[in-house]
Parts: structure tokens; sequence; C-alpha cells
């Protein structure tokens, strides 16, 4: 193989070719040949060659044709969505959202499937939930996993992508120790080898959503807030404005320390943003004063009496939106006098619910806490994507991957061993804390 100077070769740069041009017109719209050349720098003759590759390989498709000044019509081309199929799964804390997908992510298919309520979390039953999610999607559509580029998957949680025998989570808040969850999907035998599975905490894949297609669209810094029973974030910085090439880092936003020696975090610790703010313990300060929401069977219908209850002038649901604000506001300072970003978007189930009766106040609290300068240049806003950007985030991820190849397939790895032990195990420890609850 032939190598440059800059160490490339032929190859690389043939699949750095395809992906400009699949880039583009995946984030432009159809263009014409001849308009690609100027939009991703290539050469006529490179354009020419990459899109007859693209277009044999069944991605690219003719989009209508276009008159020109005075010269022949041009073909317009597009990325084919039926060419290819992504799965994307959010692993909530009251639910498993399972959405298949085409290529331009236009949903073909999706189910729920809510988890144990009262803190029950066993990843055993989590993982029989994503093997049934998948199949049922596939079914739903009628397809099989011959064009599945991967399955993306939005955990809570620190992810080591990169531990021996795949991607680990630590998920303490929810009970999970260096849980290899990479490993335990693989072996359900839900999807072939081939596929892979690309696993990332769920504010980072909330955070891509927006970005990519979302409120974030058009900005480079960017704090994307995850509010459900906890709360987490995702910062991205010199992002691409028009909406590719997004890496964001997700932050252990929640476990901030606003109150030294306040209340007891799920995490263990004491005074956590989490502990003031997530809807578990939002939920918990309004039973501490003397509400609550009775036969409430999930998190998501509490929260619903609470608002309910403050549009109806209780005041101790008054004055748990309003300290809930201000603990917001006061966080939200914190990311803007450390990072700067241009603007703050707020996502999430809860975030979702509570935003049209907190943003303004969060914005006034956040503006109070912060520098001026800082808070005079970044907008709050609420995320635009709704309750699916989760789940259309993880299924960016095998989009990442497949435009970082050039939109060639990766082979996936191989079953790993020694898991029905684990499962086991994990199987045992969730029978008891259901015993528990």
């Amino acid at each position: 193989m032939t190598t440059g100077r800059s160490g490339r070769t032929v190859r690389d740069l043939r699949r750095g070719n395809r992906s400009a041009v699949l880039q583009r017109l995946y984030f432009g719209g159809a263009m014409s040949r001849q308009e690609l050349g100027p939009a991703t720098g290539l050469s006529s003759g490179s354009v020419s060659n990459v899109v007859g590759e693209l277009v044999a390989d069944g991605l690219l498709e003719e989009a209508g044709i276009v008159d020109s000044d005075g010269g022949r019509p041009r073909t317009l081309l597009r990325v084919a969505p039926d060419s290819a199929h992504l799965i994307g799964i959010d692993v909530g804390e009251t639910r498993v959202r399972v959405e298949l997908f085409d290529l331009t992510l236009t949903e073909l298919a999706r189910t729920e499937m809510p988890l144990q309520p009262r803190g029950c979390y066993d990843v055993g039953p989590i993982v029989d939930h994503v093997r049934t999610g998948i199949a049922t999607v596939l079914a739903q559509a009628g397809v099989g996993t011959e064009r599945l580029l991967g399955v993306g998957v939005g955990v809570p949680g620190i992810v080591e992508r990169d531990a021996p025998g795949g991607t680990v989570v630590h998920g303490q808040t929810i009970g999970w120790d260096a849980v290899p969850l990479e490993a335990l999907l693989r072996a359900t035998g839900a999807v072939p080898p081939e596929v892979p599975y690309i696993i990332d905490n769920g504010a980072r894949t909330l955070g891509q959503a927006e970005m990519w297609f979302g409120a974030g669209r058009g900005a480079r810094d960017a704090i994307v807030v995850l509010f459900g029973s906890g709360v987490g974030a995702s910062l991205i910085t010199d992002g691409s404005p028009d909406g590719g090439n997004t890496e964001g880092t997700p932050l252990e936003w929640g476990h901030l320390t606003v109150s030294v020696r306040g209340r007891r975090c799920r995490c263990g610790a004491l005074g956590c943003l989490e502990a003031y703010t997530g809807a578990e313990s939002l939920l918990a300060r309004w039973a501490e004063q003397g509400g609550g929401a009775g036969d409430a069977v999930d998190e998501e219908e509490a929260l619903s009496a609470l608002l309910a209850a403050a549009g109806a002038g209780d005041r101790v649901a008054l004055e748990v939106l309003d300290e809930t604000a201000e603990y917001l506001g006061a966080g939200l300072s914190d990311v803007i006098n450390l990072f700067q970003p241009e603007r703050i978007l707020i996502g999430g189930w809860a975030g979702l619910m509570l935003g049209p009766h907190i943003l303004p106040a969060v914005r006034d609290h956040a503006t109070r806490y912060s520098l001026r300068h800082p808070a005079a240049r970044v907008t709050i806003d609420m995320g635009s994507l709704g309750p699916d950007a989760v789940t259309v985030g993880a299924a960016t991820l095998p989009l990442s991957a497949f435009f970082a190849t050039g939109g060639r397939r990766r082979a996936g790895p191989e079953p790993q061993a020694q898991l029905p032990g684990w499962r086991t195990a994990l199987d045992t420890r969730g029978e008891a804390a259901a015993r528990r609850g």
C-alpha cells in the first residue's frame, strides 16, 4: 500500500473522500456532483470516483434533476434512506426504549419496557429488555439484520469503552460496579457478531442528538443537560456548525457539591446537586413536607401529580419547584463560569415536564449566580427533540462509526466467555432487591 508524506495510505485517502461526500450530503441535503466539489474541497475527478463507488454500494441515489444556468440539467444525489438500518436504545432510569431507524434516522419501529420502580435496577432484566426490544422492532418493521450498521446504547453512569473484553459501565447511583455491559449484550445473540454494540453515557448521546439535529445546531460550544431521575450533562466544545463531527464529553454534573454536609445523594455523598434537583429527590422533598402523589405507579406519574398540585396553587408543591429552580440555576452557573458555553439546552423526561414551569426562574438564578461576562453570552433553552432524543443520539453512535469508515461496515467483537455466572449473580441480586422492595 502506497504511503504519502503524511503517513496516510491511498486507502486512507479514499476512506476520507467517501466520508466527506457522505457527510456533506447527509447534513447538507441533496446536491449535484458539480456542487459537491466546492462543498467538500475535492476535485471533480475525485467526486466522480467517490460518487460512483457510493452509488454502486447502494448508499447514494438520485433525488431529481435541476436546471442549470444555460447548461445541461444536473442530477441531484442524496443518501439512500433504505440502504442501512440503525438501532438506538435508551437505558433510562424508568424504562428501556428501543427504536429502529433507517440511515437518515427516520423512525421505522419502537418499543418501550418499563423498569421496576423503587430503585430495582438489576442489569440482568435490563439486558433481557434490550434483547427483547431488538427482536420486537426488527419484527415490527419486517426487516432482518443484513443492513444493520450497529446498535447504539445510552446508559447512566461512567462508560469505559476501552476496557478489556468490551465496554464496562460504572453506575454508582444505580448499583452498577464495573458491569461488562457490552459482553452481556453480545452474549444474548440478539444481533450477529459482525454488528457492533456502541455504548456511551446517556447525557452524551442526548447532547450529540441535539447538536446534530436539534436546538444545538449552529453552536460550537454548548452544555446539554439530561434531567431525569438524576441529572447529568454533556460538554460540547469546538463543535461543527453543520451538525457533524461533534464530540461531547459527559460530565458527572449531578455530583457537583452544592451544599456542604447537605442532603445525602444516591451516590452516597452529601450535598450533591442531584440530591436537590433530580426527579427522585424532588419527589422525596415534596413527600417530606407533607405532599405526595398517593398511588402513583412511577416517577413520571408522581411528577405529573406534583405539577398539577403546583398549578392548583398548592404552597408546598410551589416551594419545592422554586427551590429546585434555584439549585438548577446555581448548578448551571458553575458550568457557565467554568466553560463559558454559547448555549445550554435542557432535555430528559423530567426536564421536558418541568421546563415550561421553571425555565424562566432557572434562567434568572443562573444569571444571578454567574459572572456577568459569561452569563451575558449564554442562552438557556429547552432541547427540541423531545423524549426520543437519547435514542436518536444513541443511533448516531454507529452512524458516526459508519461515517468514519467511509460508509463501510466494520466487524464487531466475538461473543465473550464466562458470562453465565455473571448473569446468575446479577439475577440473584435483582431478585433479592425485588423482595426487599
